[in-house]
């Protein structure tokens, strides 16, 4: 690349003709980035105070650590102790701007992105928008129910929780108090899992003490999972030991199953059961957000998008794709790379030495990916871990995913706020945040003809 990119970023703020929003001035090829999770927040570190113009485009204000949004749901953690503000953790960082905004679309032709404040113009752009619930087209599953991807999900589902539980303890239909009370889980895996253990261990030693009206077995929770075992993605061994933590924790688990429609108050599934629950939270599928503009012959399965082993959308020799969002198509990984964080982590730290590389005019090599593992935690003292070779559970797989999570953080406040909350909840399993700060409110319950279905077994809250 020629020298005249090789200046510093002034502190006077101007705008390209081709721009609406304001950036600082520079010399410097610029490099816009669409998302600020793993992925996005892996390719602003390894470039800060590169000899590139970063900016970072997200329709939040900070970054979340998304696999803890299941304790803040079920009251063992605050909001603001897996949350970090970007212009914070951006401090310091003389080439990087943040600038709070949505891309809704991309015009690849004349390297711009449009966003719901203006236009942007940009030499490389690299998408990091990540994945969003899948519903997988049952709309009423969809209006009733709650996913779990970003912190305002987790709230919803706390206030839902906390709301229904108050309910329960005012109504005197029994009927009504059992569906208030009854916690339906859809998916398997890890976020599945972690959410079905959490709740079994608020109904085992929260309940009884914050609702004394009615006993800790009115509370029912049902694990739902389409397929044979859980935690598919994990060896044999763990998918057995999860199952085993769950059962121990009375959680009913029902495998080869899958819902096949939700009115806000009874789960239909696909074996013709039915559960009673005002409560429906949906972890069973995700699917990929972008903004408009990429050709749909690049989009595959999952909504996510093809790239060549670079991490290059095909046919764009400027725009990249990296987390959740990207699929690399290889003979070794023909679905992909997993969906997961290291996944994301990975490649942005790979892709950060690539674009160096290519404004260098260096040589880029092709991204591989090192898996090291997955950890999954079953409620307290209980975790299983595939590393490599070795594949164990118990109270060690407990302590590795602890630790391994803790330092994953971002921000020494928020690792001592989490820790603090773990320390007091092994000793007393106490969980203080049973707040319910504003009011939750549901859907209005779909008109579907679920009702007018042929009479089915009913699973009552005692099976």
């Amino acid at each position: 690349m020629e020298d005249n990119h090789i200046h510093s970023i002034s502190s006077k703020s101007a705008c390209k003709v081709t721009d609406d929003i304001c950036l600082p001035d520079t010399n410097w090829p610029r490099l816009v980035i669409v998302g600020g999770g793993f992925a996005g927040l892996a390719l602003v570190e390894k470039l800060k105070n590169k000899k590139v113009q970063v900016v970072l485009f997200d329709k939040n204000n900070f970054h979340q650590f998304q696999p803890l949004l299941y304790q803040v749901a079920t009251s063992a953690l605050e909001p603001d102790s897996i949350v970090f503000p970007f212009r914070k953790q951006f401090n310091g960082y003389k080439n990087v701007v943040f600038r709070l905004a949505v891309v809704e679309e991309i015009q690849p032709t004349s390297n711009i992105v449009r966003t719901n404040k203006g236009d942007v113009h940009y030499d490389y752009l690299v998408l990091a928008t990540g994945t969003t619930t899948n519903f997988f087209g049952m709309d009423t599953v969809a209006d009733n129910s709650l996913g779990m991807k970003d912190i305002r999900d987790s709230l919803n589902i706390r206030h839902m929780m906390l709301q229904n539980l108050e309910q329960a303890a005012i109504t005197c239909d029994d009927e009504e108090r059992d569906t208030l009370t009854n916690f339906v889980i859809v998916g398997g895996g890890p976020a599945g899992v972690e959410m079905a253990g959490a709740l079994a261990e608020f109904c085992k030693y929260i309940l009884p003490k914050d609702y004394p009206e009615y006993p800790s077995t009115i509370m029912n929770i049902y694990l739902i999972e389409a397929r044979g075992e859980l935690l598919s993605s994990m060896s044999d061994k763990a998918s057995s030991k999860t199952l085993k933590y769950l059962e121990d924790l009375n959680v009913n688990v029902l495998l080869n199953e899958s819902v096949s429609n939700y009115d806000g108050s009874k789960v239909i599934t696909n074996r013709d059961n039915i559960i009673m629950a005002k409560n429906l939270i949906w972890t069973a599928g995700v699917k990929g957000q972008f903004p408009k503009g990429i050709d749909k012959k690049y989009v595959v399965r999952g909504n996510r998008i093809k790239t060549n082993p670079f991490l290059m959308v095909e046919d764009y020799k400027n725009i990249f794709a990296i987390g959740d969002i990207a699929a690399v198509i290889t003979e070794k990984t023909p679905k992909g790379h997993p969906q997961v964080a290291q996944t994301a982590i990975q490649q942005g730290k790979y892709l950060g030495t690539s674009i160096l590389n290519i404004i260098k005019n260096k040589p880029i090599k092709p991204f591989e990916y090192h898996d090291k593992g997955s950890l999954a935690t079953v409620g307290k003292r209980k975790a299983v871990a595939d590393l490599g070779k070795f594949r164990f559970g118990g109270y060690f797989a407990w302590l590795l995913w602890s630790i391994v999570h803790l330092m994953s953080i971002s921000g020494f406040r928020n690792r001592l706020m989490v820790g603090f909350n773990w320390a007091v909840s092994y000793f007393t399993y106490e969980k203080s945040n049973r707040l319910i700060i504003r009011n939750f409110n549901k859907p209005s319950e779909s008109k579907s003809t679920i009702n007018s279905q042929p009479a089915v077994k009913k699973i009552t809250i005692n099976d």
